[in-house]
């Protein structure tokens, strides 16, 4: 049977990730109009390109190709009324909540989604995958990439992962899932 390979990628910054804020429905800040398609050659073949339904994702998505299917499974952690607010202010005027919020996964003080729920619902979207053989490329959120690299290495480590925008990561399924650094083909290095 052939592996299934999943590329996650981060979209594009938002003003709101520039600012310091929950996010909401905002768009990326850069012109993705004129830059439609400008990274559908980064990989080979065909691969099936899938996004969280936000206009961030979608936006970034269409740098890969034109062909994007939305998934609600992609979509980033729902932060309640927290939506817009700038974390330094949630900081100040609810620091126990804000960090219960962090400390502990099961919690979703703002009144939207724990932690814990992004990854239980991140981990049964990668069981969805697992009969999918070939290339996908999802475009979502950090959120989602966090909580997917928690269930594939089985760790806790969810706020120690840093996910930059645009960044990517390669999980690979055959079998379990497998987090796959790709190398780089540089002619001459020993």
């Amino acid at each position: 049977m052939q592996a299934t390979r999943l590329t996650l990628i981060c979209h594009a910054r938002t003003v709101a990730q520039k600012l310091a804020r929950f996010p909401t429905d905002e768009p990326v800040e850069m012109d993705w109009q004129s830059a439609r398609g400008s990274r559908s050659s980064q990989f080979k073949g065909t691969p099936r390109l899938l996004c969280g339904p936000e206009s961030r994702t979608r936006q970034t998505a269409e740098l890969f190709g034109s062909t994007v299917d939305v998934v609600s499974a992609l979509r980033d952690c729902d932060f309640g009324r927290w939506c817009g607010e700038r974390i330094n202010d949630v900081q100040t005027g609810e620091p126990e909540l804000l960090e219960r919020w962090i400390t502990d996964p099961q919690t979703a003080p703002h009144g939207g989604e724990s932690v814990a729920q992004v990854c239980e619902r991140t981990a049964a979207w990668l069981v969805t995958l697992q009969g999918t053989p070939g290339h996908v490329i999802a475009v979502t959120h950090p959120f989602v990439i966090r909580a997917a690299l928690t269930h594939v290495l089985q760790s806790p480590a969810f706020n120690l992962i840093d996910v930059a925008p645009l960044s990517a990561i390669e999980l690979q399924f055959n079998g379990c899932w497998r987090l796959r650094l790709p190398g780089t083909d540089i002619e001459g290095v020993a």
